[in-house]
C-alpha cells in the first residue's frame, strides 16, 4: 500500500475511534497527544476541547502540556488578560491554572509519536511558578496587538519540582 493510502486509512480510523468514544477531533491542536497521554496515564479523555484535557483516576480534571522537543517543558499561551491584577490572580487560581489539581508535562518522540516521558506538578505548583512570570508582563500586555499572557514551565523547573510518572 502506498504511504498516501495508508495515511488516509489511518486518519479515517482515528477519526472513527474518536467519534465512537466522544473524544472530539483528533487533529484539533494537540488533541491526539492528549488522547494518547490519557490512555497511557490511565485517565479518562475529556469529551470537550475546552476545559480539562482529561480526568484522573479520582475523577479530577487535569491539564496536559506536550512537546516533541529534546527536553520536556510546558507552554501556557493565550491566557486571557483581566482588567486588574487582582482579577488576573483570581482568574489564574479559579478558572485557568490552579483549578486543575494536576498538570502533566508530556514529551513525545517526534519520529514514532510515542510518549517517552511524563512529569506531574500540582496546580498550585504551576500557579506559583507562573505567577511571577505573568506579573512581569501584565502591565504592558494591554498595549500589544494580542494582549493575552503567556509563560513557560521550563525543563529546569520540571527537573527540580516535578514527579516523573513515565
Amino acid at each position: 500500500m502506498k504511504a498516501e493510502e495508508e495515511f488516509k486509512q489511518l486518519y479515517q480510523r482515528m477519526s472513527s475511534l474518536c467519534a465512537e468514544n466522544d473524544w472530539g477531533d483528533p487533529l484539533s491542536y494537540a488533541r491526539a497527544k492528549e488522547i494518547y497521554a490519557a490512555i497511557e496515564l490511565g485517565h479518562k479523555v475529556s469529551s470537550t476541547l475546552s476545559g480539562a484535557d482529561a480526568f484522573n483516576k479520582l475523577g479530577q480534571p487535569v491539564e496536559y502540556k506536550s512537546t516533541t522537543d529534546d527536553k520536556v517543558k510546558g507552554s501556557y499561551t493565550g491566557i486571557s488578560r483581566q482588567s486588574t491584577w487582582s482579577e488576573q490572580v483570581r482568574y489564574l487560581k479559579e478558572d485557568k491554572i490552579a483549578k486543575y489539581p494536576e498538570h502533566f508535562f508530556n514529551r513525545f518522540d517526534p519520529q514514532d509519536g510515542k510518549l517517552v516521558e511524563s512529569w506531574k506538578l500540582s496546580g498550585k505548583q504551576v500557579f506559583d511558578l507562573l505567577l511571577p512570570k505573568l506579573k512581569k508582563q501584565y502591565p504592558n500586555a494591554h498595549n500589544k496587538k494580542d494582549p493575552r499572557l503567556n509563560a513557560n514551565i521550563t525543563y529546569t523547573e520540571i527537573m527540580k519540582y516535578a514527579e516523573r510518572v513515565i
